[in-house]
């Protein structure tokens, strides 16, 4: 992946750096109940089998999208972007590239959980070729929700 992937309209995507894990961080509590904190970030940054996607606009920090590779499988974590930018496209940017980087670097399948009430999030998942595979009950906390299993197959 190049250092700045440019997209249109101002907005690019980039691997993550240390400098990016505060910034994360605050997206993280504005937006989740129960956010990741900078120094879960930080590890992200050196942790091996992590691939973590930054989406600037402007030169802001927007969110981040990232997934760990293991086996050969992608397991997406966390798809973030922050309230003023929503709606703009950018989790759909993150999405596509991260899904393209992930395979690059080997990724067939990839797996997610997100909110069974994030109608948004399902529906961009499903544009990339994600279906419902399973329900984890009481996988989310403060509130306490269910989880939806979403897989992206390769076959």
């Amino acid at each position: 992946m190049t250092e700045n992937r440019g997209t249109k309209d101002g907005l690019s995507i980039r691997e993550m750096r240390r400098e990016d894990a505060q910034q994360l961080a605050g997206i993280e509590s504005r937006s989740f109940s129960m956010p990741w904190s900078e120094e879960d970030f930080l590890y992200l940054v050196t942790e091996g089998n992590a691939l973590y996607l930054v989406a600037e606009y402007d030169g802001t920090i927007a969110g981040c999208a990232g997934m760990r590779i293991v086996c050969g499988e992608g397991s997406i974590d966390n798809v973030v972007v922050d309230e003023p930018y929503r709606g703009q496209g950018i989790a759909q940017a993150l999405l596509g590239e991260l899904i393209r980087e992930g395979e690059a670097r080997g990724a067939g399948d990839m797996t997610l959980e997100v909110r069974i009430s994030n109608a948004p999030a399902i529906h961009v998942y499903e544009k990339f070729g994600f279906v419902s595979e399973g329900v984890r009950p009481n996988f989310y906390e403060m509130p306490c929700e269910d989880a939806l299993i979403l897989w992206r197959r390769r076959c």
